[in-house]
Parts: structure tokens; sequence; C-alpha cells
């Protein structure tokens, strides 16, 4: 599995208009082949702080998706951020679960 998170900064002015486009692309990311999940989430202590996290099945999968024309639209958005986004990929070879916490519990 990989887990791509994209995070932009934005101006207050532009706020809810970049929550709307960011929004607007998670449906359609969440319908392309090998795509687990796609979330937008608002940081708490900056509502200007947006993140994208994508779950995807294959790097390969992924990497279909960065050459998509809805990534192009992710790119423009980022292009708009009051600052430099943070792009981050990160490839889980083990993903565990509450059975983890059970057997570290016991």
């Amino acid at each position: 599995m990989v887990i791509e998170i994209v995070s932009i900064k934005t101006v207050p002015e532009k706020r809810e208009e970049m929550r709307r486009a960011l929004s607007s692309l998670s449906g359609p990311t969440e319908t392309e082949p090998g795509c687990l999940s796609s979330e937008l989430f608002q940081d708490l202590s900056d509502a200007n702080m947006f993140r994208i996290e994508s779950r995807w099945k294959t790097q390969t999968h992924l990497i279909r998706h960065i050459r998509s024309d809805a990534y192009k639209k992710i790119l423009l958005l980022v292009e708009l951020g009051a600052e430099a986004p943070k792009v981050e990929f990160y490839m889980v070879s083990e993903l565990e679960g509450l059975d983890l916490v059970e057997a570290v519990r016991e």
C-alpha cells in the first residue's frame, strides 16, 4: 500500500474556495482503479491548512493517478497555495490494527 499526503496552505480570503475545490476532487479520485480511499482534512490549529490523504493498493496505481488529468487539477491548486506544498509518499509494507494493541497490552 502507498499513502500519499499533500498539504496545502491557503490565504484566509481563499480558504472556502480552496476547500470546495479540493472537496470536489475526492469523489472522482476514489473511483480510480487501485484507490482505497481519498480524504480531505482541514487542520484544527490552522484553518488555512488542508491535507489530502490518499491510499493506493500499489505504487503502479499511484503513478497512474499522478499522470491523470485529475492530478493536474491538484497541481494547479497547489500553485495557488500561500506557500510551497508538502508532498509525502509512504510505502507501507505491513499494516497492523487492533490485533497489535491487544498483543501489546496482554
